[in-house]
């Protein structure tokens, strides 16, 4: 072996990655996951309470036109009211907590571990079990950290 040849091989660069550069791009990888993920599954989560809250006002624009129709909320003959129907509306099952009567009625929304309520005069209520979730008297509580 000469020795241009020996330097050659000596100086030359080699291709590619160090360790320790694979191993920064994948610490700075974790870090971002661990950041975006959480807020990314809060996103989803908020997408899909809208969903459920406006298929709840859906429900409840139903239950008014059956007692405009009928004169009450409950069934009327053989005509159901709209919640007998048990719809869904995305990730949330709609019902009414309890048989309506010719006067009142209550309809609920339930997924993804939240209970939204709402009645005939239209008070709203929220019950939660996800974390960082508010439950409420007075509203529907539509995100994270949200305040009454």
């Amino acid at each position: 072996m000469s020795i241009t040849h020996f330097e050659s091989y000596i100086y030359r660069r080699s291709k590619g990655f160090t360790l320790i550069e694979v191993m920064i791009v994948v610490a700075l990888i974790a870090i971002l996951s661990m950041i975006a993920v959480p807020s990314y599954k809060d996103y989803v989560l908020r997408g899909q309470v809208a969903e459920g809250t406006a298929g709840l006002q859906m429900l409840q624009a139903d239950m008014e036109r059956h007692y405009q129709n009928y004169r009450t909320y409950a069934k009327s003959g053989s005509v159901e009211t709209p919640c007998a129907t048990n719809p869904k509306a995305g990730q949330f099952s709609l019902s009414c907590t309890e048989t309506p009567t010719a006067s009142a009625y209550t309809l609920q929304a339930v997924g993804r571990g939240l209970t939204y309520t709402v009645n005939q005069e239209n008070v709203r209520t929220t019950t939660s079990t996800v974390s960082g979730w508010p439950t409420c008297a007075t509203g529907w509580a539509l995100k994270k950290g949200q305040s009454c």
